[in-house]
């Protein structure tokens, strides 16, 4: 399904979007980032979150954190990730795919405000070697996505991975 279901997905939605495939892998940010030769902010991550009984995606900047504490707030309940099984059996996507296109079952879709510093970022497209190069606003509206703040702020995550604090 994956591939294919992102294929056709932006076949009917968006057919001036095309899907991207390298021969590298692109399952994690930072070798997305290497495939596609972008800053690892600039790729879209998407999580497979459950609140409760409630599974969702949320797509953030390749370099945010997740904040509980704004998440909670946000979804109304301690968040979870999803495992690998549970992933593909409800987006029908691979996890290094997952992306918010071509669901194998609706959810909801949340957009992090991480993602409104680029012009383009590049979400999965169903598959460990496949992304698109998309305007965070137009993948908001294509998904039906709502927007959120629940990642860290830029300056926590650098104070939290900085030298200083590594030691």
């Amino acid at each position: 399904m994956s591939l294919a279901s992102v294929r056709a997905y932006f076949a009917a939605q968006a057919p001036d979007i095309a899907v991207l495939e390298s021969p590298r892998s692109s399952a994690t940010v930072a070798l997305a980032a290497e495939a596609h030769g972008v800053a690892p902010a600039e790729i879209a991550k998407t999580l497979s979150l459950r609140v409760g009984e409630r599974a969702l995606l949320l797509v953030t900047s390749g370099t945010a954190r997740l904040d509980n504490k704004k998440a909670k707030a946000a979804f109304g309940g301690k968040v979870k990730m999803l495992n690998a099984d549970e992933v593909v059996a409800i987006t029908g996507h691979d996890v290094g795919g997952v992306c918010p296109f071509g669901l194998k079952t609706p959810l909801p879709v949340y957009c992090d405000v991480s993602l409104k510093a680029f012009a383009v970022v590049l979400p999965a497209a169903g598959s460990t070697h496949s992304a698109v190069r998309i305007a965070p606003e137009r993948m908001a509206q294509l998904t039906a996505a709502e927007w959120g703040d629940v990642c860290q702020p830029a300056a926590e995550i650098a104070a939290a991975v900085s030298p200083a604090t590594a030691r």
